[in-house]
């Protein structure tokens, strides 16, 4: 079962003039007053600018979690903006404390910062949990897998925004295994904002489609993700017309 049951977005906390401002004027985001999280997998899909991120994010720092390494590793940039979660409110049951947010466009600076680490006396033992090296010597792609396969071992709550960029088809059924692994035993739960058709698959999740309207669960077969792609690989040539003829 999820440990994260439930949030609550508590707008009596802002001003009227608060809500007309970034993040709160986002349409999906203002049409929430709670929500429920019934599954141990979670999806947050939609266009590029629909909120998906802006409330991920506003999770993770309500729940303690830096970028990236959990709740000693804070990397950020100077675009954050984390005032969503001042209106969040967190139901547990029971509240768990580990886990970490995960941050795709922040993961090469969090691969320098462990490599920095490593400099240091004793500093060796850096790289302990990834395998023994430094994740920028691995390919970009061995460098994310390898991150899940050493920090996604233990019970906890995972809040993961885009952590299929890097990853090839065959890495993403490969990191569905890593989710299954802790999620069939109730070991973990996941939250993750992804474009992945692939990802978008996995047995049970809920899928939580963000609009410039609303937030509202959505079948798998019936996202733009899985039509796209499918309409696409059947029809490629008459993309391919419709795309690259005058």
């Amino acid at each position: 079962m999820p440990f994260l049951k439930r949030i609550v977005l508590d707008w009596d906390r802002l001003e009227e003039s608060e809500k007309r401002g970034f993040p709160f004027d986002l349409p999906a985001i203002r049409s929430l007053s709670e929500l429920d999280f019934p599954s141990n997998v979670t999806y947050f899909v939609g266009d590029n600018g629909s909120g998906k991120s802006t409330l991920l994010e506003a999770i993770g720092a309500a729940c303690g979690f830096s970028v990236v390494g959990g709740k000693d590793l804070v990397i950020g940039k100077e675009k954050d903006d984390l005032s969503l979660s001042s209106i969040l409110k967190l139901i547990w049951q029971p509240k768990v404390t580990s886990g970490f947010y995960f941050r795709a466009e922040t993961f090469d600076t969090f691969a320098a910062y462990i490599d920095e680490l490593s400099k240091e006396p004793f500093g060796s033992r850096a790289y302990e949990p990834y395998g023994g090296k430094s994740l920028n010597e691995r390919s970009h792609g061995q460098g994310f897998l390898t991150f899940f396969e050493n920090r996604m071992t233990g019970r906890g709550l995972y809040v993961l925004d885009e952590p299929e960029s890097a990853l090839s088809p065959q890495n993403q059924l490969a990191f569905m295994r890593i989710i299954w692994e802790l999620a069939s035993v109730d070991r973990g739960q996941f939250i993750i904002a992804t474009h992945s058709p692939i990802l978008l698959s996995f047995p049970g999740a809920r899928l939580l489609h963000f609009t410039d309207r609303s937030v509202a669960d959505i079948e798998y077969e019936q996202t733009e993700h899985y039509r796209l792609t499918r309409d696409f690989l059947n029809n490629r040539e008459r993309y391919f017309r419709l795309l690259f003829e005058e």
